[in-house]
Order: structure tokens, then sequence, then C-alpha cells
């Protein structure tokens, strides 16, 4: 059972088209390793949405079903650590494929350094 404050509930997921447009159009993009974010602040909002797109390039259903949840897990423990609530669009690359959590999480982390969000030790 995952604990209270690293869930990703229905209400934190991305799931129209129009909000993937507006992060996209919008949006920060910042790329790193193995992934690239489209950042967008929600004002007015109390917690930050994420949305992840894989494509076909990454493999089949199986390397994208990973990539997804990889994604996904490094975003639900260090959603928290964002400053203000946020829109939070990541696009696995290729080389995701084959990855590990720890080079996931990563790049993930040095794309919110990157974009200037969070100031974590190296």
């Amino acid at each position: 059972m995952a604990m209270a404050g690293l869930r990703l509930p229905r209400s934190s997921r991305i799931k129209h088209r129009g909000d993937f447009l507006r992060a996209k159009a919008r949006g920060e993009r910042v790329v790193c390793g193995c992934l690239i974010a489209n950042l967008v602040p929600r004002a007015g909002a109390s917690d930050s949405r994420l949305g992840v797109v894989t494509s076909r390039k990454i493999g089949g259903a199986v390397a994208r079903s990973r990539a997804r949840r990889l994604l996904r897990q490094a975003f639900r423990l260090h959603q928290h650590d964002l400053p203000h609530p946020m829109d939070v669009i990541l696009v696995a690359r290729q080389s995701i494929a084959g990855k590990a959590f720890a080079e996931v999480e990563r790049d993930f982390l040095q794309t919110l350094r990157r974009a200037k969000l969070v100031k974590l030790p190296e």
C-alpha cells in the first residue's frame, strides 16, 4: 500500500488532448537524457498533474508500459519537491528502453534542476 502523500490519484493525471497541447504550446521545454519535459505552472490549483507520452519508437507494448511506469514513479516520489503546482508532461525518448529506475530518476531530477524548479544535490 502506497503512503498517502506519494499516491498519484486520478485527479493528478492529465488525460485530455487539450491539456497536452496547451503544455506543448505554453510550457517550458527541457530535454535531459531519456526524457523531454514540458512544464506549465498551474495558477489556483492545489496539486501538480502528470501526463506521460510514449511512442512506438521506444519499442513494443511491454517496453512502452515499463517506460510509463518508470516516469510515473519518478514523478510520484518527487512531486512534493516542486515549489508550486504544475502540469508536467513527460515524453519518453528511445534511450529509456532498458534503463534502470535510478537512471530515469536521475534524468527527471536533472530536468527539474535545469528548469530551476528545485535545488537538490547533484
